[in-house]
């Protein structure tokens, strides 16, 4: 490489601490490599947990379509990561800091033999937020479950990875982001709440509502075709989620059990609270409602695994299923069809999860942001999550809506009448999920 250059990571800019940086001679550390190449592994099983946890929910006709939705991502994008996606993301700014740009990291050519100074190759460090890029669209795709043209989809997921996910990704986790600058210690985001649940809950919003609702929502019932198979993905995204959380200090050490322990906690009150709330509410628990909760508490912690201690944890993961409870309450009264609630489980939750962290971050943490900046305290943080919230939500819904309005004008993004009708399965891939000839 003729330049030199600093890498970001979830760690550095969600705890602010500047972790990697290009420089001569750094060792490898096989421990933290090791555990780098396992998250890896961890985040990219929770796209076939999302698979089984949407195709699940979805009527039997159309399981399959759903369920390649998210193994889809797991093709369109994965290329696209590794031709240019990661240097969009992760290469000096360019455009006025718009995004990162770099010859040398397209098809990721100049870091074949790349330490970075944490002591983790940086193919693991590049490989790592791959998974977070193929998530990332993947989960949209639950707003608009079964209506949706598979060729439309893959267009979308296409350009919205290049043009909406890897802006934002610069903004907040690389080192010259302007999110990841601002303040003493730059918007906290420690594994995904801006970058991943903001970006694809909001655009999931903008998208269900273009598309439209399903044919007969609400007025026919539209039952799930298999919650077994849906708490068995649930079940998958919980495990894979310490990859996620905790794989994001890129590193193996007090950091990462810090945040795989606010992970834990978090989706566990989460997943309890829900339960609660159901059963004085309806007067059952429901599996569905169990997994709903522990996602709500997942995707809120995310952003704040790497400041929280387990108690305000807990408190994070109660608060933030009650709010995305409401959200699904006012959906419903709303009217509008977001399938599998994508925004009000994902954008809600991490939108929670944002703000309340500020208050209740690692005193060590806000010891150094004010030693940075004498004075700087919760609110001042507040400030600047509400800065950075506000500004990649607007970017995703903005980006979103002409994105929806350019594939329907020259592709046709909902799925034809009679496709729709007979279920995504046979019309666009010529099989059914359980081999079925009732498409009901």
């Amino acid at each position: 490489m003729t330049w030199k250059r600093t890498l970001g990571c979830v760690a550095a800019f969600g705890a602010g601490v500047p972790l990697l940086a290009q420089g001569s001679g750094p060792v490898n550390d096989s421990g933290a490599t090791a555990w780098m190449l396992t998250s890896t592994t961890l985040v990219l099983l929770m796209v076939p947990g999302l698979a089984m946890f949407y195709g699940g929910l979805v009527r039997t006709k159309n399981v399959l379509g759903t369920m390649m939705h998210s193994f889809a991502a797991m093709a369109v994008v994965g290329v696209l990561w590794a031709v240019v996606g990661y240097s969009l993301s992760f290469g000096p700014n360019a455009l006025g800091g718009l995004l990162g740009w770099s010859r040398g990291l397209l098809f990721l050519r100049s870091i074949d033999h790349t330490i970075l100074p944490a002591g983790v190759p940086e193919y693991a460090f590049a490989m790592f937020q791959g998974k977070f890029a193929i998530i990332t669209p993947a989960l949209i795709a639950g707003a608009f479950a079964e209506r949706v043209s598979f060729k439309a989809y893959c267009i979308f997921i296409t350009v919205w990875g290049l043009f909406i996910y890897n802006p934002i990704c610069h903004w907040v986790w690389a080192p010259d982001g302007f999110l990841a600058t601002m303040g003493p210690r730059g918007v906290i985001d420690f594994a995904g709440g801006i970058v991943v649940h903001i970006s694809a809950g909001v655009s999931a919003l903008v998208a269900c509502i273009m598309i439209g609702s399903r044919r007969g929502y609400p007025n026919i019932t539209m039952r799930p075709n298999n919650l077994t198979m849906t708490l068995l993905g649930a079940g998958l995204l919980w495990v894979g989620w310490f990859g996620f959380n905790a794989g994001s200090s890129v590193d193996s050490g007090l950091l990462t059990t810090q945040a795989l322990t606010a992970t834990q906690a978090s989706a566990a009150a989460g997943a309890l609270m829900w339960i609660l709330i159901e059963a004085l509410h309806q007067g059952k628990a429901t599996a569905l409602g169990f997994c709903s909760g522990m996602l709500a508490g997942l995707v809120a912690v995310t952003p704040a695994a790497g400041v929280l201690q387990p108690g305000p944890s807990l408190l994070l993961g109660a608060l933030a299923t009650g709010v995305c409870y409401l959200a699904i309450m006012a959906k419903n009264r709303l009217g509008y069809d977001d399938s599998l609630d994508a925004f009000g489980i994902h954008g809600v939750g991490s939108m929670t999860g944002l703000l309340i962290l500020c208050f209740f971050i690692r005193s060590s943490w806000m010891a150094e942001a004010a030693r940075i900046r004498p004075g700087w305290n919760a609110m001042h943080q507040l400030g600047l999550q509400v800065t950075g919230i506000g500004i990649a939500a607007l970017y995703s819904a903005v980006g979103t809506f002409l994105l929806v309005l350019a594939i329907d004008r020259f592709f046709g993004f909902r799925a034809e009448p009679e496709a729709e009708m007979a279920g995504l399965d046979h019309a666009y891939h010529g099989e059914r999920g359980y081999g079925m000839l009732n498409a009901s």
